[in-house]
């Protein structure tokens, strides 16, 4: 049977890789923030242990040093809010997640998994764009690319294999964050006008259960030291994702576009390319934008009524 071990398990992302690999036949090891317990799935082939991201070495007293396929990581403080702000934080992050890599070296880990993001190409674009003037939010993308960065040398040095996934931007059922599809379905719930930029920037969405089931074949099929794009594979303008959404959740309500001002970098489309995933990994995501949507509506929608 192969084994994992996925820190961040109680997260969004954590916790649809650990549901696709324990549908594939794995023994897990969830690694969980404390008092996060009671949302890891019961399962006799999963072991819950809590995990404090600034001690990742207290892990090598709660999991037997042994042969373990991967170690899976997305446990990363302030990946959404004011926090993606926090120069600090996100730096820490970088270093957490170097020494959570080292850690899993010491496991017996032949392989290293993070959670990488696409926001390392947009932060690298909007820092050497002369006269650019980047965001806030790049500090974020700015800790994922030095994580990626340093954890690529330690990885050589220590011997593990470390492969790097980018995802573009995740989104479905099970996310309660206040990122773009979210708040966008929230407000066509309560039938608001959502408003947008003109929405001109080149974008990609990719269902959860695509994400979970792409970590698992990136793992598996994928090349040392190589990075792997997450994404739908139908990248295109933003506008052209948003009407998709209109026309699926809310063809009654008009979405407004242009009143908001556009301040970041627009990626050209071949940096939104899967094919080395799909040729490597054997990954292809099978759950379109409009129908990703209806599920994400739906869940919102009964969520709302709830509260």
């Amino acid at each position: 049977m192969k084994k994992a071990i996925v820190s961040g398990a109680n997260g969004f992302v954590g916790g649809a890789v650990v549901q696709e690999l324990l549908a594939n036949g794995y023994c897990v090891y969830a690694l969980c923030q404390a008092g996060c317990e009671n949302v890891i799935p019961d399962n006799s082939n999963l072991e819950t242990v809590v995990y404090e991201l600034a001690v990742p070495e207290d892990l090598l007293k709660f999991i037997p040093i042994g042969e373990y396929d991967v170690f899976f990581h997305f446990a990363w403080a302030g990946s959404a809010g004011a926090a993606r702000a926090d120069s600090k934080l996100q730096l820490q992050n970088a270093q957490w997640t170097v020494e959570a890599m080292q850690v899993a070296q010491k496991l017996g880990c032949k392989r290293f998994v993070p959670a990488g993001s696409i926001m390392e190409h947009e932060t690298m674009a909007a820092a050497y764009m002369q006269g650019n003037r980047p965001g806030l939010g790049y500090i974020y993308g700015a800790g994922k690319l030095v994580a990626h960065v340093m954890c690529m040398s330690v990885a050589a040095q220590i011997g593990i294999d470390l492969i790097w996934p980018e995802i573009t931007n995740a989104y479905g059922v099970g996310e309660r964050s206040s990122r773009l599809v979210n708040t966008t379905i929230q407000k066509c719930i309560k039938g608001e006008e959502p408003q947008f930029t003109s929405g001109t920037q080149n974008y990609d969405f990719v269902y959860i259960d695509d994400v979970a089931k792409a970590f698992r074949l990136i793992a598996e099929n994928g090349k040392p030291f190589h990075e792997y794009l997450i994404g739908s594979s139908t990248a295109r303008p933003l506008k052209e994702f948003l009407l998709e959404m209109q026309q699926a959740v809310a063809p009654n309500l008009d979405f407004r576009f242009g009143d908001v001002p556009f301040t970041g970098v627009n990626l050209s489309l071949s940096k939104f390319d899967c094919s080395q995933t799909e040729l490597d990994c054997g990954f292809k995501a099978e759950v379109g934008f409009a129908e990703g949507c209806k599920r994400t509506y739906e869940w919102w929608q009964n969520l709302l009524e709830e509260a």
